[in-house]
């Protein structure tokens, strides 16, 4: 049903083709399912709320290119991370500062990933046996000011001020 529902799109757009690739069916079906709000942008903005569980993350785009990135984990008795840093962005590759911890995740449009093993710093932002490797969220929303609204366990804001 989908399929059909994206071939009935296809046939009323239209639009200038960049490159061959550009031109093929699936690039087409692509860009109409984007266009209509089926498939998420993956060259959309990274900012916003995103969250899976009790695992929460916000980004602040900023005009310099690097963006104000806060990540709170929270599985509770003292089993948590939190950290607060930049992160800037190259295609689908996001390149996260937490203080000496230095990684890069990934995005989608739809998640953002950190990958699953971590630099021996980002264990610092976590406590007990929680950490940050392998967290994976989906977007809640592209608000700047419900992102930056995002607080820690102990009320600081991870990607506000």
């Amino acid at each position: 049903m989908r399929w059909l529902v994206l071939a009935l799109l296809l046939d009323g757009c239209g639009g200038p083709a960049t490159s061959a690739a550009d031109d093929s069916a699936g690039a087409q079906l692509e860009a109409a399912a984007t266009r209509a709000g089926l498939v998420a942008d993956p060259k959309g903005s990274i900012q916003g709320s995103w969250a899976r569980d009790t695992d929460r993350l916000c980004v602040v785009e900023s005009g310099s290119g690097a963006s104000r990135i806060g990540v709170t984990v929270d599985y509770g008795e003292g089993q948590g991370c939190t950290a607060s840093g930049t992160v800037s962005r190259s295609g689908d590759r996001l390149r996260v500062a937490f203080a000496g911890c230095r990684f890069e995740a990934r995005f989608d449009g739809d998640r953002i990933r950190f990958p699953a093993d971590l630099p021996t710093d980002c264990e610092k932002l976590c406590t007990g046996r929680a950490s940050l490797a392998a967290l994976s969220v989906d977007r809640l929303s592209d608000s700047r000011s419900e992102a930056g609204a995002l607080r820690s366990a102990k009320g600081a804001l991870l990607c506000g001020g």
